[in-house]
């Protein structure tokens, strides 16, 4: 190759990676600071800025931690999904995020609904444990215009009890990195920190680093609410007084990280709250489930939060409309609040902390340096 075409190729792939950036900053812009900033003018209504979709609550994989129920229980009708997306954009939200389970169970009618929601101009968020991904899913569903895909892996080998291995899912996660400019959405990489797995963590971090995409952590939470087919309820590898110190060395080292500029879902304080959290010492926190978003079940039922699917409350429905009565949220708070530490919910809590910090958010979003925010 000459010199020439070499340096013709590298300004094309520089052109290309720029617009990658700014399509995204835009796409973010119109589907997350736009819609808040429309529901701060409207105070009093509902407006929620991020509404979760459970499709199906059925999985291909059997994690110890996960108290899914969705075995054998039919997913999502795409008629109530339909109409989930309309109602959706007729109240001013514009984020959607697939949840269950694992979406990809029925692939067909994931690539289905996202390119209906695109169309209307929603940012559709896609988790899965990659298993179930091939190349024709990912050039499907980045033509459907996916804008990002949230790759859940706790560890570089499968473990007993941790089947969400990286080099189970090589080849579709080396596709995923290979097609992300060219369909234009953003791929990063889902923790779970459990007690099984922190060294594992690290590694993680780092090959997301070194392949330059984000990564967003939670920390493994025993359900609030008891269900009873979920057999861990006592130990679901949840981190016990044994491992204090290493996971605190373990945030000590993220902190670091994101400290240094690597792109990371989770803010610092969030991390740090991760401390008080496992000791059971997590000071309240400003919660905005129900308000900034929503959870929507497999029946069009509304729930505030991830936490509360199993609800029996009734907190509206896609037929009655949102019954998240201020109040009764309130009282919701005071019993749970202290007791979670969503990494949604805390990042929408910061989200809506003030007009600057909602912007930053979404060009961080976007993972770009544009405005001076890498």
């Amino acid at each position: 190759m000459t010199s020439l075409s070499g340096d013709l190729l590298s300004t094309g792939i520089a052109r290309k990676t720029k617009l990658y950036y700014f399509n995204n900053f835009c796409r973010a812009y119109r589907s997350w600071f736009v819609p808040y900033i429309k529901g701060k003018a409207k105070s009093g209504s509902f407006k929620p800025v991020l509404a979760y979709l459970y499709t199906d609550l059925d999985c291909n994989l059997n994690c110890r931690y996960c108290y899914s129920q969705g075995r054998h229980i039919p997913g999502m009708s795409m008629e109530t999904a339909i109409k989930a997306v309309n109602w959706l954009e007729s109240i001013g939200c514009r984020v959607l995020a697939y949840m269950g389970g694992e979406p990809l169970v029925r692939k067909d009618f994931i690539i289905e609904l996202t390119r209906y929601a695109a169309q209307k101009g929603f940012f559709v968020y896609l988790p899965t444990n990659g298993f179930l991904v091939d190349e024709a899913f990912v050039d499907a569903i980045g033509k459907a215009g996916v804008a990002t895909i949230n790759l859940a892996v706790d560890v570089v080998e499968p473990k007993p009890g941790l089947p969400k291995a990286l080099n189970s899912i090589r080849d579709q996660f080396e596709y995923l990195i290979a097609k992300e400019k060219e369909y234009g959405y953003i791929l990063f990489l889902n923790i779970n920190i459990t007690r099984k797995n922190l060294e594992d963590v690290k590694i993680l971090t780092e090959i997301a680093y070194k392949r330059g995409i984000a990564t967003d952590y939670h920390i493994n939470e025993p359900p609030p609410i008891r269900y009873e087919d979920f057999k861990h309820h006592d130990d679901g590898w949840w981190i016990t007084p044994d491992e204090y110190e290493k996971v605190d060395e373990l945030v000590d080292w993220l902190i670091e990280k994101n400290r240094l500029g690597y792109p990371m879902v989770n803010s610092i304080e969030h991390l740090m709250a991760i401390k008080d959290f496992i000791r059971g010492k997590l000071k309240p926190w400003n919660c905005r489930a129900g308000e900034l978003t929503m959870v929507i079940r497999l029946d069009g039922t509304f729930a505030p939060c991830f936490e509360m699917y199993g609800s029996s409350e009734n907190w509206g429905s896609l037929d009655e409309g949102p019954k998240f009565d201020p109040e009764r949220l309130k009282k919701l708070k005071s019993t749970c609040n202290t007791h979670c530490l969503s990494t949604c919910n805390f990042q929408a809590y910061h989200y809506s902390k003030s007009f600057i910090y909602s912007l930053q958010w979404v060009v961080k979003h976007a993972y770009s340096d544009i405005l001076g925010v890498s």
